[in-house]
């Protein structure tokens, strides 16, 4: 299989990083064979590389950039903060209004904390939910991601109970020992693991929707099974939508689905591009945290003056212009996944392809994807064919199969017709490729 033509530059760069960063990535999934292209700038729907190359970007920094690459109302807003100052160590009124702003399009967010992060989004809500229910186990799916934080690197072991084993060394067992890891989508193991064990359980962390498997949906009634059970048995239901926020729907989905967590984990989108997430939920829950309680949580950077002011550009301008932003991009997602599962089928290929709002993938296998499992029976060699020519033409789609494609507002029908032609000769390139 060809590699994509990449620059020498990125090359030279990609030598030199190696020597000093691990893998020559600052994070695992940027790396890809046989080097990564190094940005240059970006504008828009496009990406530049140091070797003069220009992508259509279907990453947007893993769903981060709703808005596409540096868009104006963001920067103007960052510029004209960077003017009053970059961190305070104290608090500000634009953080409160921000936190006004989700807790309006979140009515599950009774009040917030605001990190820096997706992985500490995350960690504070487990410890909060534990906290506050005085019991120590957690419930997670098998291919959601979490972040990078102790508790969520397990994987599911052996046994009927799914007893986690750390997916990473430097996880102890016995860290380890009180994560549940089920299979997404099984309502049975679901409800056995609650006869079972619900006592037991502080909370239940969740993709509502799977973004770090590829793209996978829940099935009918499951976010609704999960939403009856933690209730009846006292656990904490988490939503972590750090990826789904403001994406899916501007309530993310919660919205779309009907279903209201106890607490939510937000990120990505909210910081309009800058390190920003949070954490909240029901205040008798969130009343828990230092200094009104006994579980402590605290960050220097939390509420940066800078994240701040991109994030509540980001969301005043979502909430202004919603009713035209999301229908529209619905519907340039539908073309893309329309042109995907037609010239698949051209090309003689056996594929599924899911779509949801303004995020999008393919995955090669003829078998239905309904969880990790079945995600991972998809053909790789094909899925590496298929980016392999994509970013030779020029178009840039997270690397993994893992993954998930997003749509910005800076995309352009020009946009979709030049990347529906470099679909059909990456799918016919991939149909080549031998599984």
């Amino acid at each position: 299989m060809a590699e994509p033509a990449l620059g020498s530059r990125s090359r030279d760069l990609y030598e030199r990083a190696k020597r000093v960063i691990p893998g020559g990535v600052n994070s695992p999934i940027r790396a890809f064979d046989p080097y990564p292209f190094f940005v240059e700038r970006a504008g828009g729907s496009r990406l530049y590389d140091v070797d003069g190359h220009a992508y259509i970007d279907y990453c947007m920094a893993y769903g981060a950039l709703m808005l596409g690459h540096a868009p104006e109302v963001i920067s103007e807003a960052v510029k004209a903060q960077l003017d009053k100052g970059t961190l305070y160590g104290a608090p500000t009124e634009l953080e409160v209004e921000l936190a006004e702003l989700v807790r309006r399009l979140y009515p599950s967010v009774e009040m917030l904390r605001l990190v820096n992060s997706g992985t500490e989004a995350t960690m504070h809500a487990v410890r909060a939910a534990r906290g506050f229910t005085g019991r120590k186990k957690l419930v997670k799916f098998e291919g959601c991601f979490h972040g990078s934080h102790d508790c969520v690197l397990v994987k599911a072991g052996s046994g009927a109970a799914w007893l986690g084993v750390p997916s990473s060394l430097g996880v102890p067992e016995e860290t380890a020992r009180n994560t549940i890891v089920l299979p997404f989508n099984d309502f049975g193991a679901l409800e056995e693991t609650f006869e079972r064990e619900g006592g037991e359980i502080a909370a239940v962390l969740v993709e509502p929707v799977m973004a770090n498997s590829g793209l996978i949906l829940p099935e009918k009634g499951y976010l609704h099974l999960l939403r009856r059970l933690t209730r009846d048995h006292g656990s904490v239901l988490i939503f972590d939508e750090i990826v789904t926020g403001f994406r899916v729907a501007p309530g993310g989905a919660q919205e779309r689905y009907g279903v209201r967590p106890d607490m939510t984990t937000l990120g990505k989108v909210l910081g309009g591009g800058f390190p920003m997430a949070a954490f909240g939920g029901r205040r008798e829950i969130m009343e828990k945290l230092s200094p009104l309680g006994p579980v402590y949580q605290a960050g220097t950077f939390s509420g940066n003056p800078v994240s701040v002011a991109a994030g509540h550009a980001t969301l005043r301008y979502l909430i202004d212009n919603g009713s035209r932003i999301y229908p529209e991009l619905e519907r340039k997602r539908e073309e893309l996944t329309r042109a995907l599962a037609d010239l698949s089928e051209e090309h003689g290929l056996s594929v599924q392809v899911h779509g949801l709002a303004s995020m999008f993938q393919v995955f090669f296998t003829p078998n239905p994807v309904r969880d990790h499992a079945s995600a991972r029976l998809s053909d790789l060699r094909r899925f590496r064919a298929y980016f392999a020519s994509l970013l030779g033409d020029g178009i840039f789609i997270p690397p993994s199969q893992f993954e998930t494609c997003f749509l910005s507002t800076a995309h352009t029908d020009e946009d979709l017709k030049l990347t529906i032609e470099a679909f059909d000769r990456a799918l016919g390139r991939a149909a080549s490729a031998s599984g």
